[in-house]
């Protein structure tokens, strides 16, 4: 079976996962551009993301979707296992929404294109001149429903498990007073991990948390840091519980 697999990914699997990406990212920058970012931005990543579960034969359960209002914004902070996080996310999330992204991302071939037409936002912390940028483009994007979705962490585990959050997307919920939603990835790490060659067909739980009000301006941030920290961890398995002993 294994070599069947092997055969069927490379083969298979991986040349239609290509053609489709550039297929998705050409659409999205050209619908972007000529009708509206906010639809082509989301609806073809979204099949995107769907097509690429099913050709690689990753299964996606969804927990807690009646926790979200589809004309609500948020600020979705998820823990960040392997590279299939962002197929989860965009196909199954079932709202709205940009990434906030490092900048790094902006030159991939195609896809850092699309990204940047799609209005998604890339982040660039070297300068304070850019962070008051970021916080201008977060606050523009987050109405009529419209979403932002983070990876607290700032880059994939390790080993599973969650490294140390940064307080980027807490300071920014309390900056615009919009409700917080924690969403654990589990089984991410065991499709395709950070250092692994080749996707491992089987389950990814995506549990959409309870929003959490950032409360008056000035509040703590360290406080709803943890809470959702607690919440994301509290869906995982009980091996990827904990700190991460990887590099942070």
């Amino acid at each position: 079976m294994k070599i069947l697999y092997f055969l069927y990914h490379w083969l298979i699997a991986f040349p239609i996962f290509i053609v489709l990406t550039a297929l998705t990212a050409i659409t999205t920058s050209i619908g972007s551009i000529l009708i509206s970012y906010d639809f082509f931005g989301y609806w073809p990543p979204h099949i995107w993301s769907k097509l690429t579960c099913w050709v690689f034969l990753v299964r996606v359960k969804v927990v807690g979707k009646e926790n979200i209002d589809k004309k609500t914004s948020y600020i979705f902070v998820a823990n960040h296992q392997g590279a299939f996080d962002i197929f989860t996310i965009y196909g199954f999330l079932g709202h709205n929404f940009k990434w906030l992204m490092k900048k790094s991302l902006e030159k991939i071939f195609l896809v850092g294109a699309a990204c940047r037409n799609a209005h998604h936002i890339f982040v660039d912390d070297s300068k304070i001149a850019a962070i008051k940028e970021t916080i201008g483009k977060a606050q523009e994007t987050l109405k009529d429903g419209m979403s932002l979705v983070i990876f607290p962490e700032g880059s994939r585990s390790w080993d599973g498990k969650m490294v140390e959050f940064k307080r980027g997307a807490f300071m920014l919920a309390a900056e615009f007073n919009k409700p917080v939603v924690p969403v654990t990835i589990e089984g991410s790490f065991d499709r395709l991990a950070r250092f692994a060659k080749q996707v491992n067909p089987g389950l990814i739980t995506l549990t959409i948390h309870k929003p959490i009000l950032p409360g008056p301006r000035g509040f703590n941030t360290k406080q709803l840091m943890a809470d959702c920290r607690e919440n994301i961890e509290s869906a995982l398995h009980e091996e990827n519980k904990g700190l991460s002993k990887g590099e942070r």
